[in-house]
């Protein structure tokens, strides 16, 4: 696909646009300014020429799954979610200024930093998987780090509910961290596969690069990694602080036989944390929600592709008649038109030390006309 140009910025109420963060397939992010509480936020925009149902039914997964789930610690908050004026769907997001896109393959991360992470990221699965939902595109680039350096993780496009499989569902993948099964189109999604793809990321942030990526130039095609996924045959990272315990944790979550894998994203995060208790660290807590906990809110409608927001076919303005320039007392009042974001006030409102100065004009003839009275009947 060619790469698609960012669109515009959209003007939002309350938002001061700053700088553009980046573009993906279908959505376009940015950085703004909120007015009130005063904080950077990302807003995530569609372009305006996207009619694809489907993109939009994405969007607004992303935007009800992450109201669900945005309470998490360790997954992105989410603010609110409209239409702008010029009808474009947005969320307006966390900003978090760093992510591990990149990190892991110009750094060697230490292995008790990624110890923590991983532990994060499996409490954040655990928990969507508990109100019934699939992240399915788990990944390095998806864990994103707040301004106080914790890794959440981030967009929910393609989630989809662990109840609701059906054999048309959409299948969007990030081959290199996609479980055999999913490679295969077997599936779009399961918790099984979910503990695979977090275990191919915990290995990408150990090893530099993702599970079956080859250092040869022209070896990493989608058909070649395809293959080896498929063939699941699991290669140790080659480092020496790598213990062998996890090693073996995640092989057993990279099991080419989803039944040999740890049973669910809480079971992973056990078996992190008692590789952090061998090596003398403090085992990273696991942040789920209770047994009894049910969502704020009802299901997510994953089939939903309407707009949805106070749409606006325009910005709205106040209007007033046109004055002449200079002309008495009404020149003196302010004009709040030119202000979109500014309170609307009364247009009659005159400063006060022009009224002081009218009521002295006033005050002042009536002196005089009471003295020329005065001298007349002494006359």
């Amino acid at each position: 696909m060619a790469a698609r140009l960012p669109s515009a910025p959209p003007i939002l109420p309350g938002l001061a646009y700053i700088r553009p963060l980046g573009s993906g397939g279908f959505a376009d992010v940015f950085l703004y300014e909120q007015d009130m509480p005063r904080r950077n936020v990302a807003v995530k925009v569609m372009p305006s020429d996207v009619r694809d149902p489907e993109l939009r039914r994405m969007f607004n997964a992303e935007a009800d799954v992450l109201a669900h789930l945005s309470a998490h610690p360790s997954i992105v908050t989410v603010y609110q979610a409209s239409i702008s004026a010029d009808g474009r769907p947005y969320i307006v997001m966390e900003y978090c200024p760093g992510s591990l896109a990149q990190r892991y393959r110009v750094e060697r991360i230490p292995v008790d930093e990624v110890l923590t992470i991983g532990v994060r990221m499996a409490s954040a699965l655990e928990s969507a998987h508990r109100a019934g939902l699939v992240h399915r595109d788990v990944k390095p680039s998806n864990i994103l780090v707040t301004t106080f350096g914790t890794p959440v993780l981030a967009d929910f496009g393609i989630s989809s509910s662990l109840l609701r499989q059906s054999p048309d569902e959409v299948l969007a993948m990030s081959i290199p961290w996609s479980a055999p099964e999913v490679i295969a189109e077997q599936t779009a999604g399961t918790v099984a596969s979910e503990v695979w793809s977090l275990g191919a990321t915990v290995y990408s942030l150990l090893a530099g690069h993702s599970p079956f990526e080859r250092r040869e130039r022209g070896q990493n095609s989608k058909e070649l990694l395809r293959r080896r996924i498929a063939r699941a045959a699991y290669v140790d990272i080659p480092r020496h602080d790598v213990p062998p315990s996890l090693q073996r944790v995640l092989a057993t979550a990279m099991s080419r036989d989803p039944a040999r894998r740890q049973p669910s994203a809480r079971a992973f995060a056990e078996a992190l944390r008692e590789v952090q208790a061998e090596l003398g660290l403090s085992p990273t807590p696991i942040e789920v929600p209770d047994v009894d906990w049910t969502p704020a809110s009802g299901p997510v409608d994953f089939s939903d592709a309407a707009l949805r927001g106070p749409a606006r076919s325009r910005i709205e303005r106040e209007t007033t008649r046109k004055r002449p320039v200079g002309a008495g007392v009404a020149a003196l009042v302010r004009d709040e038109d030119t202000d979109i974001s500014a309170p609307s006030r009364a247009r009659t409102r005159v400063l006060p030390w022009v009224v002081g100065v009218g009521a002295g004009v006033v005050a002042g003839g009536a002196i005089a006309v009471a003295a020329l009275l005065a001298a007349g009947a002494l006359g």
